[in-house]
């Protein structure tokens, strides 16, 4: 019984060296990994529906939903729609008005005041503007930091036509883990603007 006693205090001992040796190690954090994400082929079908004033080119692994409500309201037209991308989790939100209803310029104020709410969230807001070869005008917004949607836009004859989108995804905004997927995205915003034409 004395020999066990003497032989537990020494692994007592080892153990507890190790432990205290082990705690003292150089801790090195593993950095911050994301999903690897397998992105489509950018290809595109028309979206040319009777009745509505635009036609535009949209990605195949996206769908196209009309528009019903507008902060609990209904929209005032029905040319509203939502092109969803379930693969990414994100929509683009496409609102139409018609500038005989509205003032132009209220409608290019009213769209430059919707994207500069996310500047308390963002890091920078960038505005360019486009002019596409079939003659559409309008101002492409990039968004940085941390806000609620990193791409918007509108785009107008300022006579008839005012069309905006907004890029959005149904999670928490994160600009590192969204950016190459907003990347990805903006090839796609830009072709739809690009192909877009007026059609009455």
């Amino acid at each position: 019984m004395t020999n066990k006693k003497y032989l537990l205090v020494p692994c007592l001992l080892f153990l507890a060296s190790l432990f205290f040796l082990a705690c003292n190690s150089t801790f090195t954090p593993k950095p911050t990994g994301y999903f690897k994400i397998d992105f489509p082929q950018h290809q595109y079908k028309v979206f040319d529906q009777q009745g509505y004033p635009y036609s535009f080119e949209y990605p195949v692994y996206a769908n196209i939903i009309q528009d019903t409500s507008f902060f609990e309201s209904k929209p005032e037209n029905p040319y509203w729609i939502n092109i969803d991308f379930p693969q990414f989790n994100a929509r683009i939100y496409v609102s139409y008005k018609d500038i005989g209803q509205n003032s132009f310029d209220k409608l290019k104020d009213d769209a430059y005041k919707m994207t500069f709410k996310h500047s308390y969230k963002a890091t920078s807001i960038d505005d360019s503007l486009m002019k596409t070869p079939l003659g559409v005008s309008g101002i492409f917004f990039n968004v940085g930091g941390n806000a609620a949607t990193a791409k918007q836009f509108f785009v107008s004859d300022s006579t008839k036509h005012f069309l905006r989108g907004a890029l959005y995804f149904d999670t928490a905004p994160n600009a590192d883990s969204l950016g190459i997927v907003n990347q990805f995205l903006q090839i796609d915003m830009m072709h739809l603007i690009n192909t877009l034409k007026w059609k009455k």
